[in-house]
């Protein structure tokens, strides 16, 4: 699981430290035992289609997908030619009230992160059909460290925090010099308690434009 070459000033410090030791075995005799989601080379996804320099808004997930085919290594996104879930679905559907969007065929968003959208789950790998069951051993430390590392960039970022799982990382985020967005999670059990309404899509690209950035096309074409 090689971090890429981007993130590795950021990160190389992480990869001596003894959580991230005991995470690393962790994973490889879970991968010996179970079927473990997303593929290895697909762990660090979110990482290599959003190089560090390109980070411009950060979209952070709590678990990977757990069923088959599905999770590829970015929060929220599936492979092509596997129907989106649920969470998806409502973000779709926020999508096409905040910003005239057309819902695809697909639920792929590698376009967003190749625009600086870091896709970031919390915890990078699961065990197939087991949700939430890598949490807790190492994983949340190193994707900590990733965010504090964007956190310490000049330029500015917008996070959107959705959820109070998200919403906790806010503590560390410096507002002076980024943006913060909060919403309810987007899933069936929370999504029209107001992230239904939430504009974040628009409110995301108003804000990198006077910042002086290109907005983000939030549009899939269709596969």
């Amino acid at each position: 699981m090689p971090i890429p070459d981007s993130w590795l000033p950021s990160l190389v410090g992480e990869t001596t430290q003894p959580y991230y030791q005991q995470l690393y075995r962790f994973v490889d005799e879970e991968r010996h035992k179970y079927k473990v989601f997303p593929p290895s080379a697909d762990v660090f996804n979110a990482l290599r289609y959003t190089p560090f320099n390109t980070v411009r808004v950060v979209i952070i997930g709590q678990d990977p997908y757990h069923d088959d085919n599905q999770a590829h290594g970015l929060a929220f996104s599936v492979r092509p030619g596997v129907k989106a879930p649920p969470s998806l679905q409502n973000i779709y559907k926020e999508l096409r009230d905040d910003v005239q969007f057309h819902v695809p065929n697909h639920g792929c968003l590698i376009p967003w992160a190749e625009q600086g959208v870091l896709l970031l789950n919390a915890v990078l790998t699961v065990r197939a059909h087991q949700a939430n069951s890598h949490q807790g051993k190492g994983w949340e430390n190193f994707t900590d460290a990733v965010l504090k590392a964007v956190n310490n960039r000049k330029e500015r970022v917008v996070f959107l925090l959705w959820g109070s799982y998200a919403q906790r990382k806010a503590e560390w985020i410096d507002t002076t010099r980024h943006t913060v967005l909060k919403a309810p999670h987007p899933s069936p059990l929370s999504a029209s308690r107001g992230f239904f309404g939430c504009a974040h899509f628009s409110k995301t690209n108003a804000v990198l434009q006077a910042a002086g950035q290109p907005p983000v096309n939030w549009q899939l074409a269709d596969l």
